[in-house]
């Protein structure tokens, strides 16, 4: 069963139609990456999926038992968030506030489970650093953290390396896929970087008002949509 299925789905932005008819679905296991220009939709399609805003018509269903408060979200930082102060052990736990169920206190599992991410991104150093005293890349690091100790089925991520040096992108891009390849983690990233989206996803969507693609990366490397988005230029 689809982790998310997505048949003949229109989206509005306030009065305005966004996506027409778009069909997709997402499996365990894979890595979708939503690309398209901007005002395509992609953050009115993320709101859908995180259940923060409804379809316009058309049905977006999650199966496997997923919820949207089962998916680990890593929104846009904004400058504010980056200054956040809280220590990074105190950031990454906040993950688990879904799973409290009203209790006041988060249990050992919940902390052995921050804990466990935490060294998966190695930042378990860092624990007790403020979160603001942090570079760029280890603040999305504690961000990943946060989003998986909200999940064991599905991140979704939206322009996750926005303002980080060639480098560090790399490094975050080599830590999404292996969250994915060897945690079996199902990845959604929004991204604007078509070079990325086609070196790491097994599947790619790309938004359009009308006309949106979906298929495997192989598939839209030969599609016309990713040929005339691309110039043409062969990745």
């Amino acid at each position: 069963m689809s982790l998310i299925s997505a048949k003949s789905v229109y989206l509005r932005y306030e009065n305005t139609s966004v996506v027409e008819d778009l069909s997709f679905s997402v499996e365990a296991g894979d890595y979708l990456c939503i690309v398209g220009e901007n005002g395509s939709g992609k953050s009115t399609l993320v709101k859908s999926i995180l259940g923060l805003k409804e379809t316009a018509s058309g049905h977006l269903h999650m199966g496997d038992g997923l919820t949207c408060k089962q998916i680990g979200y890593l929104p846009q930082q904004q400058a504010a968030q980056r200054d956040f102060p809280a220590s990074v052990w105190e950031v990454v736990l906040s993950g688990c506030l879904a799973g409290k169920n009203g209790n006041i206190f988060y249990t050992k599992k919940q902390k052995a489970l921050a804990k466990e991410n935490m060294e998966k991104l190695d930042i378990l150093h860092l624990k007790n650093k403020c979160y603001r005293e942090l570079s760029g890349g280890q603040q999305q690091r504690a961000l990943l953290a946060r989003a998986l100790c909200a999940t064991g089925k599905m991140i979704l991520l939206d322009e996750p390396v926005t303002g980080l040096d060639p480098v560090v992108t790399a490094e975050l891009y080599a830590l999404i896929k292996k969250i994915n390849r060897q945690f079996g983690i199902t990845v959604i990233m929004v991204s604007h970087d078509l070079y990325a989206a086609t070196n790491n996803a097994t599947h790619i969507l790309h938004l359009k008002k009308s006309g949106s693609f979906f298929g495997t990366t192989e598939e839209y490397l030969e599609s016309d949509v990713y040929k005339s988005f691309s110039g043409g230029d062969v990745l």
